[in-house]
This record gives C-alpha cells, structure tokens and sequence, in this order.
C-alpha cells in the first residue's frame, strides 16, 4: 500500500528513500521515546509542539529555502494549479471494491418509473397503497381465471359475470342468487366412484366458490350460507341414493332462503311499519331492498308519509328506489295522487334536508359484534348528521348478517367499485392521471343508532353480540 503525500508537498521530486528525507526524520520519534500513553500531558504538548515546527520547517523548504514571502505565494500557486488540473481528469479505476454509500436524498425519492417505459410509468401511477388491499372488482373478461383441472360449472360462471358487472346488487340478491346456482350445481353433480357424496361434494364446489370470489369478494351473507351449506353436506347420511341426498340438499337450501331471508323480511316489515305514522318524513340511503319493502307495505296499509331519498355515485341505487315508489297506484279511489311523494337528492344536500326529517330507515351489509353496521358508503354520514339533529337511526337487517368480526373503520377491508361505474366527466381528458376510487361500504358506530330492526326483535345495537342466543345457538 502506497503512502500519499501531504498537500503541501509537491507531486514531484519526491525523495527516493525515507531514511535521506529530513522531514521524515523530524517527525520520527527517538527508539528512547516512551509511549504516548505512558507520557505526561507536558511532555505530550512538547511532542505536538515539535512536531508542528517540523512541518512549518517543511513549509518553508518547498517555498525557495530563503523563506520569503513572494517563494511561498509562487509555490501556493503552483499548487492551486496542480490540484485544479488533478481535479479535471477522471479519476482512476481502482480494483478497491465499491463503496455501499447510500443514495442521497434526491436519487432516493426519484420514482423508478423514470427509467423504464411510458406503460410502466402509468401502471405506477394507477392505484394508491391505502387502497391496495381493497377487492377490486375487474372486468368480466379478466374474470374466468380457473386453476387448471377445476371445472366451473356453466351456472357460476354466468353468476360470475353477473357479479362483476353489478348487475346483481345488495347482500340479499347475491346470497340469493349464490344458492340458486348452487342448487343447480348439485343437481347436475355427479359422485365418483369409490368416494361418497358428502367427501367429494365439498371438494368440488370449492373452485365455484373461488370464481365467485375471483369476480367479486364475497359478502358476510354469502359466507354465512355456504357454512351452512357445508354443515348440512357433511351432516348429509352417506346410505341414502345420490339423487335422493341431492334433493334433500336442495330442499335445506329452499328452506334457508324461506326461513332466514323472505319469512325474515316479513316479520321485520310488520316491526317497522308500526313506527311509521302518519305526517312522517322518512328519510332513505341508497336503495335497501327490505327499506323498500317497508315503505312499500306502509303505502299499502294507507298511511300517509313522504319519502326523501339520498343518493351518492357511483351505483346511485337511489334512482332505483325512486322509480320503484314513485309508480305506484293510489291506495284508494279517493286519491288523486299516485305513488308515495318522494324527493330525490345527493348527499351533499342532507344537511339542508336532515332539519325535516322524523325517522331514517337505513338496510345494512353486515352486524358486528361490536355494534358498527357495515353497509353502502354514505351511511355512516346520514347516520352521524341525524344523531346531530335528533332524528332516530332505525337500521333494518336480517339476522343471517351478523358476524362475529369486529370492524372500527371502513379501511381495513372494504372493496372498490370499478371506474366504469362512475360517470364520465367531459373534463376527464384534462386529467389523464386523475384515478377515480369508489369503495362500496362504510362502517357507522353504535353510537349513530337507536335500534336494529330483526325478526327477533328491536335490539339496541349494544346487544347485537346476543343475536345467536336469541336465535337459540352459540353460532350461526
């Protein structure tokens, strides 16, 4: 290894050996100097002291040998000259390995998509990191993606498609539709041999599970049923014909659909219709099918009451709503006026409309046991300006929506609505970059409600943790 000479000396005519140099034997130390961790501070404050006129000496040697003052500033610019050229030449490869420095600041927050393609730039433009995690529903055609060996079945393939583009919404329609396609599934199965039906049946609907959740993830009431179709293809007598256990199967999935979905609505119709009077300004979110049923069998019975009815993008279920109370026919041959009197309008216009407003009826996604209500994003807004105002949050929801979860917040699992939902903006070429996100649920507290309308009954939404005793099970 090489020993680089100090700044002050000059580059050139550098001495051939060490021992004829003088400035190498000032600095060097006597063989009879002790150690410095042996000397006194006096006497290492004399060596420091030595030292320094050594170089000094060495100073004004280079300088001509006369010490003057114009010798030194001619050799401090021969220097100056020497290190400006040095410093214009590109500095030498050496075999040293390189130096694992970090990056500086501005190479480290350079984007790497600066480097690479257009198309790689704008796939990292696409998306946000708190919302990665969020299930995105894709297009239809980038739905059927099946392991190979698994054979979808031409019924859930079609539910599939049906999923994804939305033509099926809301948890009730989806369970529905879910069971009915497995009833079909069942009856066209057929059992190996040398394998039982309640083994193999299992095994073969778990692929037309993950389609269905490849095209959209799956609901709270989607999941609770196909548990229970699963207890019941396990429990199912393994002596019984084939066709005769596939009856009976399609039999105990008639009897879910009856006893925890249409029966369900009925008995929570009759519970709530009885909080309507008359003169009532209802207020709705979206479009829930048992609200619908409610304000439907209300007009029914000839109470008189108006509906106001909020909205948001990008499904905007209200329009659905509105249309469907709006058509129909008078209750009795004394009424001029057809249909339920509704207004429509958008969320942004609630806290103008909240101040006229005596009850809110609101449908629901999913019961935690927390006491939150998982359901359409705006909810929890409606909710929380109505508990400003004084105006009671009745949430209606079948009990086969409760799940043990706990959910605080709408971010730690929630899915986003494709972009092709949302309206197209003239102005959207202004802003190529510009993502539009669209997540389909919120949670509201239990503090934003005054009760849960099931057909067990009005709970406050403090016990909604007691919905299965009440059903007389532990479990759903």
């Amino acid at each position: 290894m090489s020993t680089i000479p100090p700044q002050d000396m000059p580059l050139t005519n550098a001495p051939a050996s060490t021992s004829s140099n003088p400035i190498f034997q000032a600095t060097q130390l006597p063989s009879s100097q002790p150690p410095q961790k042996s000397m006194t501070k006096a006497e290492r404050r004399e060596l420091q002291d030595r030292q320094r006129a050594a170089k000094q000496q060495q100073g004004t040697s280079i300088g001509g040998g006369g010490g003057s003052a114009s010798g030194q500033k001619q050799a401090g610019g021969q220097r100056h000259k020497d290190l400006l050229s040095s410093s214009s030449k590109p500095p030498p490869k050496s075999s040293a390995p390189k130096n694992n420095r970090p990056r500086s600041e501005s190479s480290a927050l350079r984007p790497a998509a600066d480097t690479g393609t257009g198309d790689d730039l704008s796939s990292s433009r696409k998306g946000l990191r708190i919302f990665s995690h969020f299930g995105l529903s894709e297009l239809p055609t980038k739905q059927v993606k099946i392991a190979e060996g698994d054979l979808v079945h031409p019924a859930v393939a079609r539910l599939a498609l049906m999923f994804g583009e939305f033509k099926i919404c809301g948890a009730n329609a989806r369970c529905i539709a879910t069971l009915t396609a497995f009833k079909t599934v069942i009856q066209d199965y057929t059992t190996p041999p040398n394998t039982t039906l309640s083994r193999h049946l299992m095994s073969y609907l778990s692929p037309q599970i993950t389609h269905l959740v490849v095209a959209r993830p799956m609901s709270v009431t989607m999941g609770n049923a196909i548990r229970q179709l699963k207890l019941e293809i396990s429990g199912s007598d393994i002596d019984l014909p084939e066709q005769d256990a596939k009856d009976a199967l399609c039999q105990k999935i008639d009897n879910y659909i009856r006893d925890r979905i249409i029966i369900a609505d009925q008995v929570i119709e009759d519970l709530a219709v009885k909080k309507i009077r008359d003169g009532d300004v209802i207020l709705t979110y979206a479009r829930s099918s048992i609200v619908e049923k409610i304000l439907l069998h209300a007009h029914t019975l000839g109470k008189k009451f108006s509906v106001i009815i909020i909205d948001s993008r990008p499904l905007l279920e209200g329009k659905q709503l509105l249309r469907s109370l709006s058509s129909l026919p008078s209750p009795s041959p004394h009424s001029f006026q057809p249909g339920i009197q509704c207004t429509y309008a958008l969320l942004p216009a609630l806290p103008s409309l909240i101040q006229d407003v005596s009850t809110v009826l609101v449908g629901a996604h999913s019961l935690h046991a927390n006491g939150s209500v998982y359901s359409r994003a705006g909810t929890a807004m409606v909710a929380m300006m109505a508990r400003e105002h004084g105006v009671p949050v009745m949430v209606c929801c079948e009990t086969y929506k409760f799940s043990e979860s706990v959910v605080l917040d709408g971010f730690g699992k929630n899915e986003l609505a494709p972009n092709k939902l949302s309206l197209p903006s003239p102005r959207s070429n202004l802003y190529p970059n510009l993502e539009v996100l669209n997540p389909l649920y919120d949670a509201t507290p239990s503090s934003c409600v005054t009760a849960v309308c099931t057909e067990v009954g009005l709970i406050p939404p403090t016990s909604i943790s007691s919905i299965p005793l009440a059903l007389g099970k532990t479990t759903l």
